[in-house]
């Protein structure tokens, strides 16, 4: 395969010799322009040459960003994501990176555009105008934008991910914040005579997450081995309303509980068979452990809207229900439960999330090791 550079105006082009046109017989030659040296056009030619010769070469496409993403969302996203994730991505896409970057055609799309489509966001990219988007929202944003980019590599659109060459927002670590053993108790207190106190109760002493808890039913408690099973998780969706899904990463996880929130769901039960005797036929039976007097689920907005007023009837730390999971995790890490125990009752992934997200409370535990060595080091003396 051959090529060879000339000089057009002020620009530097090249042509390559593809072969022939089996049918008519022709010369085929690929033409390329828009270089500023001739050392640059050879490069290019090379490059170009070497890709036509391994196969791996892509015909430019006229096709935009705008016009992609649009079928990355209904082809890929819808398919292999979750609604609650499928209606983030969405969001980002239609409201943010189409309207800035969705004109360039997918060959013509440099990492340049991405970078200042980053600058831009973060001094003005709220759609309300009141400002720009936070660092955290930004990488999110360039997530979203890489792993689109990543696809249409893998379906042979372009050649190469310009995302992975463009430097995201650092988000600034946000501190974390949680209740200690003081604050528990006056949360508690305040919040037993609302309809959360069972779920707030649990969320405590579990660390479940917040759909996770709105989407437990009774087959998921097993009360002789004391255990819950998590199985499920109730999500709002845009459109859909209320949905159950599988829990967040896809497994299925079992949590050991305490006799104070056995006695409590036994107490649950006895409570919601009343309610089934007084709504009769009209009870929406979905088995949940924590439903509205008909039986039907709680909304998760409802629940933290609720949460939020209680919290503040407490006049504790200001926290989010989320902030129960953190916790429950800071809590047992303090009293030295290993964390691999705290990772699985979280659910995470591996044990490298939970040692990064509750890193603040292992100075502490490396303290209390280095005092308890020293003791047994001590008594071995004596």
């Amino acid at each position: 395969m051959k090529g060879h550079v000339r000089k057009r105006g002020s620009k530097w082009v090249f042509v390559i010799d593809v072969g022939r046109d089996e049918k008519t017989g022709k010369r085929i030659r690929k033409w390329f322009s828009g270089f500023n040296t001739k050392k640059e056009a050879e490069k290019a030619m090379a490059q170009k040459i070497h890709e036509l010769n391994m196969g791996t070469y892509v015909e430019p496409s006229k096709l935009t960003l705008g016009d992609y993403l649009y079928q990355w969302l209904e082809n890929y996203a819808k398919v292999n994501t979750a609604p609650r994730t499928y209606e983030g991505y969405e969001m980002i896409i239609k409201k943010h990176i189409i309207p800035s970057l969705g004109h360039i055609t997918l060959d013509n799309l440099k990492p340049l555009h991405i970078q200042r489509y980053y600058s831009d966001k973060l001094s003005h990219g709220r759609t309300d105008g009141t400002g720009g988007l936070s660092a955290q929202t930004v990488l999110h944003h360039h997530r979203v934008l890489k792993e689109a980019l990543e696809q249409a590599v893998k379906w042979q659109l372009i050649v190469r991910n310009v995302a992975d060459a463009v430097e995201p927002p650092r988000p600034k670590k946000v501190q974390m914040v949680t209740l200690n053993k003081q604050e528990i108790s006056k949360l508690l207190e305040t919040a037993k005579d609302s309809p959360f106190f069972p779920i707030i109760f649990t969320a405590i002493y579990t660390g479940m997450r917040r759909g996770e808890i709105l989407g437990l039913r009774w087959r998921d408690i097993n009360f002789h081995n004391r255990v819950i099973s998590v199985r499920q998780t109730l999500q709002a969706v845009k459109g859909k309303g209320l949905i159950f899904k599988e829990p967040k990463n896809g497994k299925e996880r079992t949590v050991s509980i305490p006799d104070s929130l056995i006695d409590l769901l036994k107490k649950q039960k006895i409570k919601q068979n009343e309610n089934k005797l007084r709504f009769g036929p009209a009870y929406n039976d979905f088995d949940l452990v924590f439903a509205q007097p008909n039986g039907n689920p709680f909304q998760p907005s409802e629940l933290s809207r609720g949460f939020n007023k209680i919290i503040k009837k407490a006049e504790i730390t200001p926290i989010r229900f989320h902030d129960l999971r953190h916790t429950h995790a800071t809590l047992l890490l303090e009293q030295g439960v290993h964390p691999k125990i705290v990772s699985e009752r979280l659910g995470h992934s591996s044990i490298n999330i939970t040692l990064d997200t509750y890193s603040h409370v292992l100075p502490n535990m490396q303290e209390e090791a280095a005092n308890k060595f020293d003791d047994l080091i001590k008594k071995s003396k004596i």
